[in-house]
């Protein structure tokens, strides 16, 4: 189980699935999702994590190439990825723990790398949601050339890109104007930042297709300032002028619990309010 009791409320929930664990099953051991080493997971058959959407990006990419399926329990805001709460799991323990079969599902996860000028790697990370290439300090707009397949692009000007997994669709992807991908859909979607052109269109890739941006012109402020590589919101990596990031299909991904009773577009309809009508107000029908 991966818990920072240090979270208000943690602790709390932590003592009350522990308990529906031992009721049902056998706790192996407790981790820190803070902790920046692989865990060992053992002869686990689940790995239970609770805290926000980040504490499960966080949890996921250490995990990654490890048979143990993740089961989400949401303690943050608004637990898109997941899909469980306390009560939730409380409700289907019996199924869950000991019950029929889980339903696993698999996510494709991407690699992002930084290559200096000269070839040599600088930087590598798995990608559970997205890898975004962004201005940053002194935030002057900048330029990348983009290429696919070795096949050269567009250069784009603007804010910087998103290269997003069909898990991150859902994030910072659709906030900048991406499409949201069904999981069921293995893909590379690729998102301009407010680029400096109206031309620029979202572009999906397929799973096995292979993304360069190299930066013609960057912000070369002193690290951690300047133009930044960011994993998920959360692993940071400079990028300097002439430097090339690689964005590809990672080789091993993550596998996530399902709760039986939720589904993907109830999810999206109810926590990102897709497609919500406007809130009408009440007015005395004129005939």
């Amino acid at each position: 189980m991966f818990v920072d009791r240090s979270r208000p409320g943690a602790a709390e929930a932590a003592d009350q699935v522990a308990a529906l664990v031992r009721t049902h099953a056998t706790l192996l051991a407790e981790h820190n999702p803070r902790s920046d080493h692989a865990p060992d997971l053992g002869d686990a058959t689940l790995a239970i994590v609770l805290g926000g959407d980040g504490t499960l990006l966080s949890v996921a990419r250490r995990c990654v190439g490890l048979e143990t399926p993740l089961l989400g329990v949401n303690l943050g805001r608004l637990g898109f990825m997941a899909e469980f709460d306390t009560d939730a799991l409380a409700r289907l323990a019996p199924r869950v723990f000991d019950g029929e079969p889980l339903r696993t599902r698999e996510l494709m996860l991407a690699r992002a790398s930084v290559f200096a000028p000269d070839g040599s790697e600088r930087f590598t990370s798995p990608v559970v949601n997205e890898a975004a290439i962004t201005a940053g300090v002194p935030f002057r707009m900048i330029e990348l050339d983009l290429a696919v397949d070795g096949e050269p692009g567009p250069t784009v000007a603007g804010d910087g890109v998103i290269v997003s997994t069909p898990t991150g669709s859902t994030a910072y992807n659709v906030s900048a104007g991406g499409p949201i991908v069904t999981p069921g859909v293995e893909a590379l979607t690729v998102t301009a930042i407010a680029a400096h052109t109206l031309a620029f269109r979202p572009i999906v890739l397929a799973p096995e297709s292979v993304f360069e941006a190299t930066l013609r012109r960057g912000n070369d402020g002193p690290a951690p300032a300047g133009t930044t590589l960011v994993i998920d919101g959360q692993v940071q990596a400079s990028a300097r002028t002439g430097d090339r990031i690689v964005v590809r299909r990672n080789e091993q991904g993550v596998r996530f619990v399902m709760n039986p009773e939720g589904s993907f577009w109830a999810t999206v309809v109810e926590k990102l309010r897709w497609a919500a009508r406007p809130q009408f107000r009440d007015t005395p029908e004129i005939d």
